[in-house]
């Protein structure tokens, strides 16, 4: 389990508390400026909040040795930003690194094969396309075997295919027993995609629950102020948008 308790952090959040299962892949939506990359950031252990707490099963995270807690959890920030222009192998391996080094040749093997990147591995980091660096970054996640993997838009730079090939990835590896806690824009992919849905308006949580409970259409007119309508069936929804 990991839960936010009555998150507060300087204007960017107001209260916000849910507990979140492994064994699911949860989308956290919203408008910008909602509060969802702090949200997310908090429960990764990276923002310190002014006010409330991050629990992993009983404990505070905060209590959690640095190490524990990047074993723990796996974190893709929204800025793919790559420090040196290492090959993509040496860049995945890099998520070995809370087990001691970057050895653990079979994990990064598995990670690389399952973002489709052999072809690229001894490519430089710099010679890649936007779409090829983020599946590197999201091997580099893979490759650490972590219990909780968090990230935030990690869909953004993925065309419709890679898109939908990570998030039935992801789908998979929460039904293996991770927890997986996606921030998502594309309301579409997170009703068709996610088990659950937390909505943030202006740093409050202001919907939780199935998709299909809390990307309501009168949720979606009152946090993003649009009329939308849902068409198709569940798990293969489309959202319409007035001309």
């Amino acid at each position: 389990m990991l839960a936010a308790r009555d998150l507060g952090l300087g204007g960017r959040l107001d209260g916000v508390s849910a507990v979140l299962r492994p064994g699911e892949v949860t989308a956290i939506c919203g408008p910008n400026g909602a509060g969802k990359s702090s949200l997310l950031a908090c429960l990764a252990g990276l923002l310190a909040p002014d006010s409330g707490t991050v629990l992993m099963g009983d404990a505070p995270l905060v209590a959690m040795p640095a190490r524990q807690r990047a074993q723990a959890i796996g974190y893709l920030p929204q800025a793919g930003d790559v420090a040196w222009d290492v090959s993509v192998e040496v860049l995945v391996a890099l998520g070995r690194l809370p087990w001691g080094g970057v050895g653990g040749g079979g994990a990064v093997d598995r990670a690389i094969a399952t973002m489709e990147l052999e072809g690229l591995r001894h490519r430089p980091v710099s010679h890649l396309s936007g779409g090829e660096r983020a599946r590197a970054l999201i091997a580099r996640v893979l490759a650490g075997d972590p219990c909780w993997i968090l990230a935030d838009e990690p869909l953004a730079s993925l065309d419709l295919g890679h898109a939908l090939a990570l998030l039935h990835l992801l789908k998979v590896e929460a039904r293996a027993g991770r927890g997986v806690v996606l921030v998502l824009h594309d309301l579409a992919m997170a009703m068709n995609s996610a088990d659950r849905v937390l909505v943030l308006d202006g740093g409050r949580l202001v919907a939780d629950g199935p998709p299909a409970e809390a990307l309501t259409e009168t949720v979606i007119e009152r946090v993003w102020g649009v009329r939308a309508r849902w068409l198709g069936e569940a798990g293969a929804r489309a959202l319409t948008l007035p001309a």
